[in-house]
C-alpha cells in the first residue's frame, strides 16, 4: 500500500476545491443517483459522440425544462457531462456511474440503507450506538431486522453484501477445498450462498449454516430451492451471547465479510468460541475486505467508508479493520495464520488460520 503515507501533491488551490467538493457532497451524490433514476444519463450516452441538446431531452421526459437544466448543470461541474455547442455529451465520471456494476451497487446502498441514518452519525460516534437504525426499526443492531427491512432497502443491503463475495467465490472454492473438507461451518451464512457455491463445486460436503433463526429460515427455504437441503442444514444461535451453543464438530470454519459486523472484544470471543470447538488439525478461514490490503487507493476509500455505515445504521460498534489489528485478535484467540492470500476477487484476503500447537 503506497497510499495515504505522504501528503497529496496538489495545489491549495485544488485543495480548496476538494473541500468545498466535500461541503456539497450530499447535493453532488443525490444529483448523481437522480440523473440515473430518471434516466438521463442513459439518454446522453445513447447520443454519443454526437451529443443531446437540452430541447431534445425535454423532449423525451416527463420532467421541466427547470428539473432536467439545474440536473444538467450540476452534471457538468461533477464531471459527469461535457457539453459543446449546446450538446451534452458523457464525460467519463458519467460513463462509470452508468455503466460500473460496482458503482451502482454502492449508490443503491449508500441511498436505500445509509443516508438517513448518517444524519445521526455524529450521535451514534458519541454514544457508541447505532443511533441512525431507528429509520428502520426498534433493533439494537440491524441484523435481527434485516427480513424485516423495507423491499427497496433489503434489496440494495443484500446486492451490496453478496456484489463483493461473489466476485471472490470462483477464486476461493479450489483454495478451501484443497483441504478436502467434509463438514463446513459457515458461521453468520445470511441467506446461504456460500453454502450453496460449496455445495455445487463438491457433491459430498456438508454445511451447516450459524446464524439468526430470520436469516436462517430464508437460507433454508434457499436451500430447498436448490435441492440441497439435505446437505445444507440450519443452526440456531446468537454469536453475542455466550450461553447460546457454538457449533462443535465440523472440519472447516468459515467466516466470509463476518468478523467486521463487530467490535475488537466480540471479535475476540467469537474466536475464543471457535478455537473452544475446534478440534487438532481443523481450519478456520477467514475472508474480509481490509483497507491496508487494497490494490488500489479507490478500493480503500470504499472500505473505509463502509465504516460508518456499521457507526451509524448496523450495530455502532464495529468497523472495517486494518489487516495488523485482526492478526493481533487471531493471536491472541489462540490460533496462527498458516496461510494469508490477498487480492481475491474485489480486495479480499483469505487468512488460512489453524489452532497453536499446545506447549
Amino acid at each position: 500500500m503506497s497510499f495515504y503515507q505522504s501528503p497529496k501533491k496538489m495545489s491549495a488551490f485544488d485543495a480548496k476545491f476538494e473541500a468545498q467538493k466535500i461541503a456539497f457532497a450530499p447535493v453532488s451524490f443525490q444529483v448523481a443517483r437522480c440523473l440515473s433514476q430518471f434516466g438521463l444519463l442513459a439518454k446522453v450516452d445513447d447520443a454519443g459522440d454526437e451529443g443531446i441538446s437540452l430541447i431534445q431531452l425535454i423532449q423525451h421526459f416527463e420532467l421541466s425544462e427547470y428539473a432536467i437544466h439545474v440536473l444538467l448543470d450540476m452534471g457538468l461541474s461533477m464531471g459527469i457531462f461535457w457539453c459543446k455547442d449546446d450538446r451534452y455529451r458523457l464525460d467519463k465520471t458519467g460513463y462509470f456511474l452508468l455503466h460500473d456494476d460496482m458503482a451502482a451497487k454502492n449508490l443503491n446502498f449508500v441511498h436505500d440503507v445509509c443516508y438517513q441514518g448518517l444524519f445521526d452519525l455524529d450521535d451514534s460516534l458519541k454514544q457508541g450506538k447505532a443511533i441512525g437504525l431507528k429509520h428502520f426499526g426498534d433493533w439494537d443492531t440491524i441484523y435481527p431486522g434485516l427480513s424485516q427491512l423495507p423491499e427497496q432497502t433489503k434489496k440494495s443491503w443484500f446486492e451490496f453484501d453478496h456484489y463483493y463475495s461473489d466476485h471472490a467465490f470462483d477464486s476461493l472454492l479450489p483454495l478451501i477445498f484443497k483441504s478436502d473438507p467434509a463438514h463446513i461451518i459457515d458461521v453468520g451464512g445470511n441467506t446461504g450462498k456460500w453454502a450453496f457455491a460449496c455445495t455445487r463445486y463438491n457433491k459430498n460436503v456438508n454445511v451447516t449454516i450459524m446464524d439468526l433463526p430470520g436469516q436462517l429460515a430464508v437460507a433454508m427455504k434457499n436451500a430447498q430451492a436448490c435441492l440441497v437441503a439435505d446437505r445444507v442444514h440450519p443452526f440456531e444461535t446468537d454469536l453475542l451471547d455466550s450461553n447460546k451453543p457454538f457449533y462443535q464438530g465440523g472440519d472447516l470454519y468459515w467466516m466470509s465479510q463476518f468478523l467486521d459486523c463487530f467490535s475488537k472484544q466480540q471479535i475476540i470471543t467469537i474466536l475464543r468460541r471457535t478455537v473452544a470447538a475446534m478440534k487438532p488439525g481443523n481450519e478456520l478461514c477467514i475472508l474480509e475486505t481490509y483497507w491496508d490490503r487494497q490494490p488500489h487507493e479507490a478500493g480503500a476509500y470504499c472500505v473505509n467508508a463502509t465504516s460508518l455505515y456499521f457507526t451509524a445504521i448496523a450495530n455502532g460498534n464495529s468497523r472495517m479493520y486494518h489487516s495488523k489489528d485482526m492478526l493481533k485478535m487471531i493471536n491472541e484467540a489462540g490460533l496462527y495464520v498458516d496461510e494469508d492470500i490477498d487480492n481475491i476477487g474485489l480486495g479480499h484476503t483469505l487468512l488460512r488460520c489453524k489452532l497453536k500447537p499446545m506447549n
